[in-house]
């Protein structure tokens, strides 16, 4: 039997930090898919991600950078081959649902709260 796959269901006009939480997936610029190691955020505008290739990336929070659109949209080339994405990973985000609109303020400033730096 076949594993049914939960979906998951994001804003489309989420934060960068937030959606990489989430799914934990880094699009480089040439279109490698890595798998995310761990995520520090060192202030509300950058983060520091550690792939599972060994890459330290720095990154900003952005709802319109390249990263996000790359994810929301599912576009990638390749996955990276040290990283070793599962199957289930992959079809699990390729299964993601993003819904139009933006983020109610009420749920972004619950997220900041409770988000601890």
């Amino acid at each position: 039997m076949a594993e049914k796959i939960r979906k998951i269901s994001c804003w489309r006009r989420t934060p960068l930090f937030l959606l990489l939480e989430k799914i934990k997936l880094w699009p480089s610029k040439q279109g490698v898919l890595h798998g995310v190691k761990t995520f520090e955020a060192s202030s509300d505008s950058y983060a520091y991600i550690l792939t599972h290739c060994g890459e330290k990336i720095l990154v900003r929070n952005s709802k319109n950078s390249r990263a996000a659109r790359w994810l929301r949209n599912k576009w990638y080339i390749k996955t990276c081959e040290k990283c070793a994405i599962p199957e289930w990973k992959m079809n699990k985000y390729v299964s993601t649902v993003f819904r139009q609109g933006r983020v109610p303020v009420f749920i972004e400033k619950q997220r900041k709260d409770n988000l601890i730096l």
